[in-house]
């Protein structure tokens, strides 16, 4: 291993390409810390703090997704969460739209006029979600005196001001992304994610050693050595368990058709089509934790404007760790992975593509038979995939709850921050290693060649 890396800096191509995503991601933490002039950052940052559920899980649940900051409102903290929002939305119009469709078919002609669209639908976003948290910021009187008005609480200048820092900040951070997926190394937007969860590690290592007991006890939130070896084993196997179904493919035979030409047959090789078990990754993960969080502040409101014990038994229910919470989370992991699949899995264009190339799965016919047999394969495979989704999602909820520790530490043990992670660390993995292999270097795994899915 130690080999491999020596190796990594030897290639002067791969050396700088690593070099200018690190320098890129160390922008991208300075500018984290950047607060937005003329909020107090104190009370702020107080009246966001997560635990429970409501407004500060909310917040918390956002960061975790786009690498934002809003506990402190810095000139980063949308996160990069509009550009993945209008990135989402046009892929679901590409499929409903048949304009964007064929603009899609064009070729990289194609893909680069939508990535414009994109663009300007983030702006768009950018502006919708500026305005609405500066007005949250102005009701709640988080904004100094001297920066108070007329408009939504505060002056129409400031208002403007703010409004263009932050869809300023979020445009950098796109920038960024775009700068690394094309002079650096990985995915730029699902690095700058993972960077904000893996600056968060050190929050929780400090936790731990700060209520580290060596013998037992019974207060609540501290760790005895149990615990942290508990912790430590659990973290080791899930993310084993995170690798195996991220990697996981279910292959399917596909025969190549012989052809005859002269006096010598082409064809008839013996190939397979890798199904993943987790097609849609972490986006079902990411869209129920998110919208699991907007019951627990809906029925809060209510429960503030009119106190009575319905509002506050439906509060109660949808905070994290709750019994009713906890299955609704699940419901919606499952609905929204094979909703993810229907939207980006395309068993008829598949099918006709295996045809047009002169392949087909021994036993059944080219055309229908092939797309309604590659569909129930997948429903099935995305019915374990999803099982797994729901369990690594609800992992840290009970750990914290059966342990009595905070959240963020049990957030390590699973949830959408752990996937991000095992899933950008591997591509990024993958991405070194064949630059390695193809100069003729070992790659991490050394004789053993590089890392594959899993047959399942």
């Amino acid at each position: 291993m130690f080999a491999t890396f020596l190796n990594i800096f030897k290639i002067p191509e791969l050396r700088n390409k690593i070099l200018f995503t690190l320098g890129l991601l160390a922008t991208y933490r300075i500018g984290f810390v950047v607060a937005v002039p003329g909020i107090d950052q104190k009370a702020m940052h107080a009246s966001t703090a997560p635990g429970g559920g409501g407004w500060g899980d909310l917040i918390s649940t956002f960061e975790l997704f786009t690498g934002g900051n809003l506990t402190q409102s810095t000139i980063f903290g949308l996160g990069i969460m509009p550009y993945i929002s209008a990135s989402i939305i046009f892929q679901l119009l590409v499929t409903v739209i048949p304009s964007l469709e064929k603009l899609q078919q064009e070729g990289e002609s194609g893909r680069k006029k939508i990535q414009e669209y994109t663009r300007y639908a983030t702006v768009g976003l950018c502006i919708i979600n500026a305005v609405v948290w500066m007005r949250y910021l102005g009701d709640q009187g988080f904004i100094f005196p001297q920066f108070t008005g007329l408009w939504m609480g505060m002056s129409f200048t400031y208002m403007v001001m703010s409004i263009a820092i932050l869809t300023t900040g979020t445009l950098f951070l796109m920038w960024l992304g775009e700068q690394i997926d094309e002079y650096g190394i990985g995915s730029g937007v699902s690095l700058i994610i993972m960077a904000g969860i893996v600056a968060r590690i050190p929050h929780a290592a400090i936790y731990v050693f700060q209520n580290l007991r060596l013998q037992g006890t019974s207060d609540r939130g501290a760790m005895d050595l149990p615990k942290v070896l508990f912790l430590a084993i659990m973290f080791v196997a899930v993310v084993a368990g995170a690798i195996l179904i991220t990697q996981g493919q279910r292959r399917i035979p596909i025969q190549q058709a012989k052809q005859t030409r002269g006096r010598r047959v082409y064809g008839g090789q013996r190939h397979y089509l890798p199904l993943r078990v987790n097609h849609g990754g972490v986006m079902p993960i990411i869209f129920a934790s998110s919208m699991l969080i907007f019951p627990g502040v809906i029925f809060g409101f209510l429960h503030n404007l009119w106190p009575n014990f319905f509002f506050a038994f439906l509060r109660e229910s949808f905070m994290r760790g709750d019994y009713v919470y906890t299955l609704s989370e699940v419901a919606a992991i499952y609905f929204f992975a094979y909703f993810w699949t229907t939207v980006q899995f395309r068993p008829k264009e598949m099918a006709n593509n295996l045809r047009d190339y002169g392949s087909f799965i021994p036993g059944l016919r080219p055309g229908k038979r092939t797309a309604d047999y590659l569909e129930k394969v997948m429903g099935r495979i995305t019915y374990v995939g999803a099982a797994f989704l729901a369990i690594i999602a609800i992992i840290p909820s009970l750990v914290a709850q059966s342990l009595q520790i905070p959240y963020m530490v049990s957030a390590f043990l699973g949830g959408t921050g752990l996937l991000i992670v095992v899933s950008v660390t591997l591509d990024l993995v993958q991405r070194i290693e064949a630059n390695l292999i193809m100069r003729n270097y070992k790659g991490f795994l050394g004789a053993e060649g590089p890392i594959k899915g899993s047959r399942s």
